[in-house]
């Protein structure tokens, strides 16, 4: 037997859960980037490649103005690098004109593959971070998970990441170009003139205050807006998993005013958000008209007064355009920022999400379990409100039939719960054949464990895929068996393709009755070395009751079986019954005679008394 102090066994499970939301959303963007480091350096060189052909592109112009069209001399160096049969003014004309296509041509190419780049590890960033979201909600401790809404989880998990990949695809290379850009446009420009260059670097602070100013309002207002599309997404949830009694009670009407105000009031949030991100556009167009103004006034005064030619002027308004591009990209990127922002700490929220303890160092692998099973002083609540149990104690022998009855409310579901470690006691100690739940392995725990759960939940998949979901590797004669025990196989072999019938999502398709039996099956065909069946006939006639009971019997003989009900109506032949009331065993009946006890006598005994 592998013991461990309870001390142990919390610094383990606080290893798990060490990382807060955000810091563990940063490990994996980081983490991401760093395994595409060889696309980022080809990315980077393409955008080095972009830089380069932006920057070249007005000089064409500038060539073609002042030494083809005005019929100035060129410079020295310029000479020095060309063919004598260049140096006519006129014979560059065509030469010029190449170079503009040429470098329209360069500059193309480079985009695109820089695009297609960032865009392609964007989508793989949404792989992983959708991956290891639906992981993290797989391990999640249900003793933290409960509480939060559905549809909103879905919202974090599809549109949430999709912005974050945008922003990746757009941010992660745009804004350093941009950046790059914009700073060696200023310093040429400072280099032809200085005087009319810092009229245009004095309007790049101005509208860096004012996109700050703005998109502060715009991530409060995505902020609120992000919640209420989660508030809206789970409505639609609900009504969709409850569209029959919505019809039976003919609420329709009711239920589209209840969405109409929720979906309303995203519409308001919606056009706020789009208003203000309008604004930032508005700001932008409105600076960068200001400063084409008073540089075309303050340019054509320097030209005039003979500091710059009117080539250099050309230069500077085509660089003015492409400077206020990038800065007008920026605007719209720091929209996109803020989205983003939102939606990582959305799903930093996913990630911060507690996950179940992890097995302790040297678990045993559950194994050849014969299933004994003992409870000692166990108690458990769900919060802190009254312990749902309460210094539980009871044995149950390797191969015994014992029943646990008591009303709604009284624990019995939980002892099941407890004993999968879908949750773990707060105190006393649970052992399967002697050894403690948490000295397992929890996965080959549970393969050795069937379940058929009060909840009669099935997946939008085939009946076999079904039946055969806790063992996938059983045969067609295997699943045949276990669905000819629970009294399956006669409505199944009815159905148009057999066992391989697709059901409706949570097996909606099918009557209540038809899947609690598909349940139980899905339970038989693991051949468990304990089987607990919670709840297992309540939507089944008594006669399909009787015969489930005794194929059960037949099937588990000599195996450990639980079972679990407030009412049993069909169910005999056990040989102990234990009543549950408040939290505690209180009454317990043995019998060593060959009849069966009938739990509804003990029940109603204990009841009565």
């Amino acid at each position: 037997m592998n013991t461990h102090s309870a001390s142990d066994y919390k610094l383990a499970a606080n290893a798990a859960r060490a990382k807060p939301g955000s810091a563990e959303f940063r490990r994996i963007l980081f983490e991401h980037l760093k395994s595409a480091k060889a696309s980022l350096l080809i990315a980077t060189f393409c955008m080095a490649g972009t830089i380069a052909a932006e920057l070249a592109a007005p000089w064409p112009i500038k060539f073609i103005f002042d030494y083809v069209l005005l019929g100035k001399a060129l410079p020295p160096q310029a000479q020095a690098l060309m063919p004598g049969w260049l140096a006519g003014g006129v014979a560059l004309l065509p030469w010029l004109a190449a170079s503009i296509f040429i470098l329209v041509l360069i500059n193309g190419a480079f985009s695109y593959l820089q695009n297609f780049i960032t865009t392609r590890i964007g989508y793989e960033l949404t792989y992983t971070l959708r991956r290891e979201l639906f992981a993290r909600l797989q391990r999640a401790s249900l003793a933290h998970k409960g509480g939060r809404s559905a549809g909103d989880l879905l919202v974090k998990f599809a549109n949430d990441t999709a912005i974050v990949k945008d922003l990746v695809a757009d941010w992660l290379l745009t804004l350093m170009s941009h950046g790059v850009l914009i700073s060696f446009m200023l310093g040429i420009m400072f280099i032809i003139n200085w005087r009319l260059a810092s009229v245009v670097a004095a309007t790049v602070p101005l509208l860096g205050w004012v996109l700050f100013r703005l998109n502060r309002r715009i991530r409060r207002s995505l902020d609120t807006q992000r919640k209420q599309e989660g508030r809206m997404a789970a409505k639609v949830g609900e009504m969709l998993s409850s569209i029959r009694v919505v019809q039976a009670f003919g609420r329709e009407t009711h239920e589209v005013n209840r969405f109409d105000a929720t979906s309303s009031q995203n519409l308001s949030d919606g056009i706020r958000t789009a208003r203000e991100t309008a604004a930032v556009a508005k700001a932008i167009a409105l600076i960068s008209a200001a400063a084409t103004t008073l540089t075309v006034l303050v340019g054509a005064d320097q030209v005039l007064n003979g500091f710059m030619s009117p080539g250099d002027l050309l230069v500077f308004m085509a660089y003015l355009r492409s400077l206020f591009k990038p800065l007008r990209n920026l605007g719209k990127l720091s929209v996109k920022i803020s989205r983003a922002a939102v939606s990582a700490r959305r799903i930093g929220e996913i990630l911060a999400l507690e996950t179940v303890p992890p097995d302790r160092p040297g678990a045993l692998e559950a194994t050849g379990i014969r299933g004994r099973i003992d409870f000692e002083k166990v108690g458990f609540s769900y919060s802190d409100s009254t312990a749902v149990l309460s210094d539980v104690s009871f044995s149950v022998k390797a191969g015994e039939r014992v029943a646990i009855v008591g009303a709604s409310g009284s624990g019995k579901s939980t002892i099941a719960s407890l004993l999968t470690r879908l949750f773990e006691p707060q105190s006393g100690q649970i052992r399967i054949d002697g050894i403690d739940l948490r000295d397992y392995q929890r996965e080959s725990l549970r393969d050795s464990i069937g379940i058929v759960l009060q909840d009669t939940w099935l997946f939008g998949a085939t009946i076999r895929e079904n039946i055969t979901y806790g063992r996938p590797d059983a045969s067609d004669l295997e699943v045949e068996a276990a669905a000819r025990a629970a009294e399956a196989h006669d409505f199944i072999a009815l159905l148009p393709d057999g066992y391989a019938t697709v059901i409706g999502d949570q097996g909606l398709t099918l009557s209540g009755g038809q899947r609690q039996r598909i349940c139980l099956a899905r339970a038989i065909v693991k051949k468990p070395a304990i089987l607990i069946l919670d709840e297992p006939t309540t939507a089944i006639d008594v006669e399909s009751a009787q015969l489930i009971d005794a194929a059960v019997r037949r099937i588990q003989a000599g195996k450990t079986t639980l079972v679990i009900s407030h009412q049993f109506r069909s169910m005999t032949g056990f040989d102990r019954v234990l009543v549950l009331a408040n939290g505690r065993i209180e009454a317990a009946r043995y019998d060593h005679s060959d009849e069966p006890i009938d739990p509804e006598c003990a029940w109603s005994n204990r009841s009565a008394a």
